[in-house]
């Protein structure tokens, strides 16, 4: 007779789960960087038994977590300043606003990883005039930027989760004057030391000690897979 945790896991399985774990950081028991952490193994389990481990130390089913509202009109941001000098937001912080980076002359960083993200998403608004804005995030959040920069720069080096997957969302609105604003993901920002829970460490016998490696060649196929369905619909069109 085949183990129950055993049984092959279902993508409607999967994505259940992903809910659940997006429900559990709302609530502020995940920071962002196990929720995205948990998120990726959710999509590249293969079994109940690893898809229960992802869930173990939290409530069974979760309690539904209400669809944050709108933010009133004229509610305050929460706002980081560096004018010729430096403003930094690191280790465990909560956040149930949107944010504001401002830098002067001067250096803003913020470090979501560790953050409690009581929102759907990250929203910040980050203005950088002859300064360095910079946002560190986990790889595989998606990361939505936007905005204008003038004799400055915006970018971001994140390793993003394929389409599809409902991975956390980080919103940055910049504007950038003679200055850069910079979102970065673990692998571009000093590594950090993440704590080692039941879940990880089953996780790790399972799969190996490198048990991302599965995630991020996941998002390599899914990559290699868009690309080759762009060349053939472009050979289509041409006729051949």
């Amino acid at each position: 007779m085949t183990d129950p945790g055993d049984v092959r896991a279902s993508d409607a399985e999967r994505e259940a789960v992903v809910e659940q774990l997006r429900v559990a950081s709302v609530e502020g028991r995940l920071s962002l960087v196990e929720l995205t952490d948990r998120t990726e193994a959710a999509y590249t389990a293969t079994t109940h038994a690893e898809l229960a481990m992802l869930t173990q130390d939290l409530p069974a089913g979760g309690t539904q977590a209400p669809v944050p509202a709108a933010p009133a009109e004229g509610r305050k941001r929460r706002w980081f300043v560096g004018v010729m000098g430096d403003s930094k937001r690191r280790g465990t912080w909560r956040i149930d606003q949107e944010l504001g980076a401002v830098a002067v002359m001067g250096d803003v960083v913020l470090d979501l990883r560790e953050a409690e993200v009581r929102t759907d998403r990250v929203e910040i608004l980050a203005v950088s005039v002859m300064g360095d804005v910079k946002i560190i995030v986990p790889d595989g959040v998606n990361v939505d930027l936007d905005g204008m920069a003038i004799m400055g720069d915006k970018k971001v080096k994140v390793d993003q989760a394929p389409p599809g997957m409902n991975v956390p969302v980080v919103r940055v609105q910049a504007y950038a004057i003679m200055g850069d604003v910079k979102v970065v993901g673990d692998s571009h920002a000093q590594p950090l030391q993440r704590r080692i829970t039941a879940w990880r460490e089953h996780w790790r016998r399972l799969h190996g000690e490198d048990w991302r490696e599965l995630s991020r060649q996941l998002r390599a196929d899914t990559r290699e897979l868009n690309r080759q369905i762009r060349d053939a619909h472009r050979d289509l069109g041409r006729g051949y």
